[in-house]
């Protein structure tokens, strides 16, 4: 176990110092026009066939790792794209349809497997002329009056191209070339051709067909032209133009002898030329009666005023008229957008011309409007008639807001341009007239603090002070606003790419002062160009001097140096270069591809062994290894550190944890208490002065009570019997003869003195301590037959 544990240690130390030593890919950025890089200002037309490839994702990994490119979208939004994330290839996935997405925003990502590089692009979707013109407000239905002028207009149709450029464009012409309306292919207003008249008593209705077609363009790689048609019904108005007309002429009446005065002898009917709108007629006698017939004038019957023999002729011929006797007003040229109220007057009138279609009046068009007002006589026979002229003038309003005449404005500047530069011009107009009419231009957005725009000119420049840098900043993208005096505007966008100026040379690494070299194996040298674009940062790489010139061999692209073919071996080398250890000088030199070109050269020196002798010390090719890259030493020292510092912790956490659990502070380890010394014991003893007194006598050893325990704070428990101190050797008694003597014995238990009462005499004292005593005494006894104690 202890071994695998090392095996995870070495294994994440190992990646600790790659990652310390790797880094973040990126994507190349090849401008506008490229099907290749990382998709800035990428457009593509709306007519792609989806599974089309339509561009290819191309970064690279300064470390040269394996690298995969990703594509994601808004959840709100379609995916569009999808992309191989070896290859980088992008393929359509869905239908592009610019009417309804004009631009989509992607999210692209390159990853080498620990870095992981996301940038957010914009695709502009192009035009293609895929939409057909469509009429708009229908269906078309106009009355006109039957008197309308030749060359008056009399409608105006209208029709939508949603596609840009000239496939939005629409022109309009009529179907039937014989018509008696003409059309203007631009403004699609109907009028009626010179020379030619309308009479609501010939025809009644006139069908026109207008056909709208687009400007044509490119779908699907074929010119395509679209167009849509309509019908226009023209109903013509009956107007006051035709006198009435008698019916069943010529009247016959006859007066009998016996017919009374009064008697109604002749019905005489007339109707109006008119038919769309007869007026009433009016019958009068305009001649022949003498006062002996009269007429009613609303029915036409004639009657006899006097007697048959009251009448001097056999005959009278009658001439009756039927009349209307008022006048009409109309517009003649109003096209629609006024009407004059009362239309119809009785011999004179004031009358009052009021709008009828605002959403027609446009200042920006047309500042006068003229139109005749035509006055006719109605119910007469002549049908006099007379015109006045009506002009208007037009006061203008701030009815419209700048334009800009492109959504969005690209442009490209070195990045070595001076401060003050000039960069793109934008143009907004703005119809209205006086100070509704003038445009105020100004800029924000995240890319705007480096440049500055005329508030008159619209002109976008850099700030004077500004210094342009494309591998800081290669792309700047912000909002240009044109504004009117009361606060209408619209907005842009500007796109500003800076073209990469060769303007650094290659620059080694701190690794490039000496490195070591395996037979069989190169060593790499690497110097890094700070410009942004290709050939630029492009590097060459030579050898400018060594010595001798005949062993190393450089890559110019790569920059690995070798040992030429001919060299297998350490002797081989001490062949060519005797005399010499095992290192070696070399100038070498890193060169851009820029024009001009700029290099910068270093010395290198190269210390030469064999795998041999790596394989024999492990630590040698790891210090050969890090010589090459010293961040793998720290590496290594920093995760050691680390590791120990992780261990400490985790140990103590766990310790802290479980004296929570058990709430008690547990030490790490036994805790060992050291004791006090003892005090000292008293002994006791009644000797007998006579053998054959009893030799069992009791005793009392005191001492301390014993310690607690220190590790779980048990109850007391008695300490280990301890064996008693030996008596004193006995006094000397007089005595009369040479009698032996007995040496006493003791008997009796070991207890603390917890008091000062003595011990009970009768108390047994423990199976160990009695054992201890008798132990002691026969030890006892045995040395006092050896010793005398005189």
């Amino acid at each position: 176990m202890r071994r695998g544990w090392w095996a995870a240690l070495a294994l994440g130390l190992l990646r600790l110092c790659l990652v310390q030593a790797n880094f973040a890919p990126h994507f190349f950025d090849n401008g506008v026009g490229s099907t290749n890089g990382n998709m800035a200002l990428f457009s593509l037309s709306e007519d792609t066939p989806v599974g089309s490839h339509v561009y290819t994702l191309n970064g690279t990994d300064p470390e040269g790792d394996p690298i995969s490119y990703h594509i994601s979208f808004d959840p709100s939004t379609r995916s569009v794209f999808s992309v191989d994330p070896t290859f980088g290839n992008i393929t359509l996935v869905e239908e592009l349809d610019r009417e309804r997405e004009d631009e989509i925003e992607a999210i692209i990502s390159i990853s080498d497997g620990l870095n992981l590089v996301t940038e957010k692009v914009v695709i502009l979707v192009t035009d293609a002329n895929d939409e057909a013109p469509r009429f708009i407000q229908e269906p078309y239905i106009v009355l006109v009056p039957e008197d309308i002028p030749a060359g008056s207009s009399i409608f105006k149709v209208h029709a939508v191209d949603r596609d840009t450029g000239s496939g939005g464009s629409v022109t309009y012409f009529l179907q039937n070339l014989h018509s008696p309306f003409a059309v203007d292919r631009h403004s699609g207003v109907l009028r009626l051709q010179s020379g030619a008249t309308l009479d609501y008593e010939r025809s009644r209705t006139h069908y026109i067909t207008v056909v709208a077609k687009d400007g044509g363009g490119r779908l699907h790689g074929a010119d395509v032209v679209f167009s849509a048609t309509t019908t226009v019904t023209v109903n013509v108005e009956d107007v006051q133009d035709m006198a009435p007309v008698f019916v069943g002429t010529p009247y016959y009446g006859y007066v009998y002898e016996d017919t009374l005065p009064g008697s109604e002898v002749l019905k005489v009917v007339a109707m109006d030329g008119d038919r769309g709108k007869p007026n009433p007629i009016l019958y009068s006698l305009v001649n022949g009666s003498d006062g002996a017939f009269e007429i009613n004038e609303m029915s036409g019957d004639i009657s006899v005023m006097q007697s048959p023999a009251q009448l001097q002729r056999e005959v009278y011929e009658l001439h009756v008229q039927g009349a209307n006797a008022k006048f009409n007003l109309q517009l003649v040229g109003a096209r629609g957008i006024f009407r004059v109220v009362p239309q119809t007057v009785l011999n004179e009138a004031q009358v009052t011309i009021i709008v009828e279609n605002s959403a027609a009046i446009d200042f920006e068009k047309s500042k006068v409007l003229t139109f005749k007002l035509l006055a006719v006589e109605v119910n007469t026979p002549e049908k006099f008639s007379s015109t006045a002229d009506v002009v208007i003038q037009l006061l203008d309003t701030n009815d419209n807001i700048p334009k800009f005449n492109s959504h969005y404005y690209v442009a490209r500047i070195p990045e070595n341009a001076p401060g003050g530069s000039s960069v793109v011009a934008v143009t907004a107009v703005d119809p209205d007239t006086g100070h509704w009419g003038e445009v105020k231009y100004s800029i924000y957005g995240t890319g705007a603090d480096l440049f500055l725009i005329h508030p008159s000119t619209g002109l976008i420049y850099t700030q004077p002070w500004a210094s342009l840098d494309a591998e800081a900043t290669a792309r700047y993208n912000f909002f240009v606003k044109a504004e009117d005096m009361e606060g209408k505007y619209s907005i842009a966008e500007v796109f500003i790419t800076l073209s990469d100026v060769n303007d650094h040379c290659p620059q080694f690494g701190n690794s490039i002062q000496k490195k070591t070299m395996v037979l069989g194996a190169p060593v790499k040298i690497e110097a890094i160009d700070e410009d942004a674009e290709e050939p630029n940062n492009l590097v060459d790489y030579s050898i400018t001097h060594a010595e001798p010139a005949n062993v190393f061999d450089i890559d110019a692209h790569t920059g690995e140096i070798w040992l030429k073919n001919s060299i297998r071996s350490l002797d081989a080398l001490h062949n060519i270069t005797p005399g010499r250890d095992c290192i070696w000088s070399l100038e070498v030199q890193a060169k851009d591809r820029g024009s001009p070109s700029f290099s910068t050269t270093a010395l290198l020196k190269i210390d030469i062994t064999d795998a041999e002798t790596l394989s024999r010390s492990p630590m040698a090719a790891f210090l050969i290894q890090t010589k090459d890259n010293p961040m793998k030493a720290v590496g290594l020292l920093v995760g050691t550190m680390a590791t120990v510092v992780a261990i400490t912790v985790l140990i103590s956490t766990a310790t802290f944890w479980r004296n929570k659990k058990s709430n008690k502070v547990l030490p790490v380890r036994r805790v060992v208490r050291k004791r006090s010394a003892p005090a000292p014991r008293t002994i006791r003893i009644e000797w007998l002065k006579s053998k054959s007194a009893k030799a069992a006598t009791k005793f009392v050893l005191k001492e301390k009570p014993p310690n607690e325990n220190c590790n779980n704070n048990s109850p007391e428990s008695s300490l280990p019997p301890r064996a008693p101190a030996l008596p004193p050797p006995p006094s000397m008694a007089p005595s009369t003869g040479a009698a032996h003597w007995t040496v006493p014995t003791v008997s009796g238990s070991l207890t603390p003195q917890q008091s000062q009462l003595p011990p009970n005499p009768k108390t047994m004292g423990s199976p160990v301590q009695s054992t201890l005593i008798s132990e002691l005494k026969q030890k006892f006894e045995k040395s006092m037959h050896s010793k005398a104690y005189f």
